[in-house]
Formats: structure tokens, C-alpha cells, sequence
């Protein structure tokens, strides 16, 4: 359980700088594709910030969108909490 919890409290915390980075440095980042999947899919892609090469855009694109807070980290943190439980239970 705390390799669990450590994981995902690791990897939610980098979002959340991402999610900063892009609330309040626009200007320096242009992830087209990812900003499109987020216009198209809304919110939810947040679910899937857990993913290899879109999943840090996302969080950045949720920024630049204003995205609330609270509901970003608690979307985030169900993406990315999922995947490590699955990852623990495959691994034990």
C-alpha cells in the first residue's frame, strides 16, 4: 500500500507543476495534438495523463484551459492511482 501511495502521490505531484506550468507560462508550450484530444474529449482525457508520451501535454493543455484544480488533481490522481494499482497487482 505505500508503494501504491508513493507512486501516485510522485506522479500526481508532476502533473500538478505541469498543470501550473501551463496555467500561468502559456506562451512557452505548444502541444497541438494534445490540445485538440482535449478540446474533442473534454475533461476526461485527464483520466488517461497517466500515458506515455500525451500524458504531460494533457496536464499542461488543462492548465492553459483553466481546468479547476481540485477536479484536475482528483481526475489525475484516479488515472494515475488506477494504473499502479494494476501495475502492483500484476507485478505481486
Amino acid at each position: 500500500m505505500g508503494l501504491w501511495f508513493y507512486a501516485t502521490l510522485g506522479n500526481v505531484t508532476g502533473s500538478i507543476i505541469n498543470w501550473f506550468l501551463g496555467r500561468y507560462f502559456t506562451g512557452f508550450f505548444s502541444h497541438e495534438r494534445a490540445r485538440e484530444i482535449f478540446v474533442k474529449y473534454g475533461i476526461w482525457t485527464l483520466l488517461f495523463a497517466w500515458m506515455p508520451i500525451i500524458g504531460d501535454p494533457l496536464t499542461i493543455i488543462a492548465g492553459i484551459f483553466r481546468v479547476p484544480f481540485l477536479l484536475f488533481t482528483i481526475l489525475v490522481f484516479l488515472g494515475k492511482g488506477t494504473r499502479y494499482l494494476v501495475i502492483i497487482f500484476l507485478i505481486t
